[in-house]
């Protein structure tokens, strides 16, 4: 029969502004008694659920030889999110510091509980704990810091905030945003409207339907940033803007998707064997075809909505570009007597420019 239990840890309360953490030892072998890894995934219903990328299983192999080494030592803390079920208990003798207070972290043990319903969620350390558990080591106690969080949200808006310092897998980042709260470095927080939208494109109907790669679409081979890069640029700069609240970020996220697949399906159904093309075979799933396209979008829809635009004239305009584009085969004629092959535009600052220019002034004309 499995036992249930109270897990009790000596710890320290520290107040920060108006957040709580605990600081705390545990023997490394213990910590899967009361955590778990959220894995990142999508249900049934194509809901993110989890914020962890899977283990790195030869990090493991080197951490864990290390510390099955002699002399061996892990400074840096576990972080350790807990949901309700765990409380802290102060010590009677107060130390009369009042942003630090020492006491005891009641853990509940439930060892029937498979691990989406334990109390506690690795935020960051989950390789070193991986390592600590399969190394040939009786006990490895570690330093920890935990925090009791409201829900996933807050745990993923912490796990990206832990890691900004680290590199931490874009994609992986990219996927967690749009679906993260809490207060993000500037730099994510312009892409999260983005990221919202690209995972819309993603999973939902049309052109863009499980072709972004992501850590929850592995199969897919446009890669995400491009796809980030596109929207952004629209949102800030372009078509999509006219949908954008500039004074929180915010945006009527049912139109952009609307503007963005009235344009792109288009575009995928009038060069559909390039569309149907991996990148490194076409150009036009190319980060420099995505991104060269994006301008094309902004430059014929603009500022006009997507119920008021005249969508078979954009149509129309597409079908003139097929004698200029080479996609797949063949070479690019650019002004001024420039000729390029095919695939040797690469995703570049300068080659995204001179796609995009070339594709507007043929548009534009």
């Amino acid at each position: 029969m499995a036992d249930r239990y109270e897990l009790r840890l000596p710890a320290l309360r520290i107040l920060q502004g108006t957040k709580e953490i605990y600081c705390f030892a545990v023997d490394g072998k213990r910590l899967h008694d009361f955590t778990a890894v959220s894995r990142v995934r999508r249900d049934g219903q194509k809901r993110l659920q989890g914020y962890q990328r899977p283990e790195v299983l030869s990090h493991i192999r080197s951490i864990r030889r290390y510390i099955e080494s002699d002399g061996a030592m892990l400074p840096n803390a576990l972080v350790v999110a807990f949901d309700e079920r765990v409380r802290f208990e102060p010590a009677a003798d107060d130390s009369g510091v009042p942003y630090s207070v020492p006491g005891e972290l009641v853990i509940p043990i439930d060892e029937s509980l498979g691990d989406d319903e334990k109390p506690a969620w690795l935020v960051d350390g989950q390789q070193r704990s991986a390592a600590i558990r399969d190394a040939d080591l009786a006990e490895f106690p570690v330093a920890a810091v935990g925090f009791i969080a409201a829900g996933q949200e807050e745990q993923r808006s912490q796990f990206i905030l832990v890691n900004s310092t680290k590199p931490l897998p874009k994609g992986l980042v990219y996927e967690l945003l749009p679906e993260t709260t809490g207060q993000l470095p500037r730099s994510l927080a312009r892409r999260q409207l983005a990221a919202r939208l690209m995972v819309h494109l993603n999973m939902g109907e049309g052109p863009f339907a499980g072709r972004i790669s992501s850590p929850t679409s592995p199969t897919g081979d446009i890669k995400d940033n491009s796809i980030l890069k596109m929207l952004e640029h629209s949102i800030y700069e372009g078509a999509l803007y006219q949908y954008r609240n500039a004074s929180d970020g915010s945006g009527d996220e049912t139109r952009m998707l609307a503007h963005v697949l009235a344009f792109w399906t288009p575009v995928a159904t009038i060069f559909r064997d390039a569309w149907g093309k991996r990148p490194k075979d076409s150009r036009l799933t190319h980060g420099v075809g995505i991104q060269a396209m994006g301008f094309v979008m902004d430059r014929l829809t603009g500022d006009t909505p997507v119920e008021k635009v005249n969508w078979d004239h954009v149509r129309a305009t597409l079908r003139g570009l097929e004698d200029h584009v080479a996609w797949t085969s063949g070479t690019w004629l650019f002004p001024d007597g420039e000729e390029r092959r095919w695939n040797s535009l690469q995703n570049t600052s300068h080659d995204v420019r001179l796609l995009s220019t070339f594709l507007q002034a043929h548009v534009s004309g």
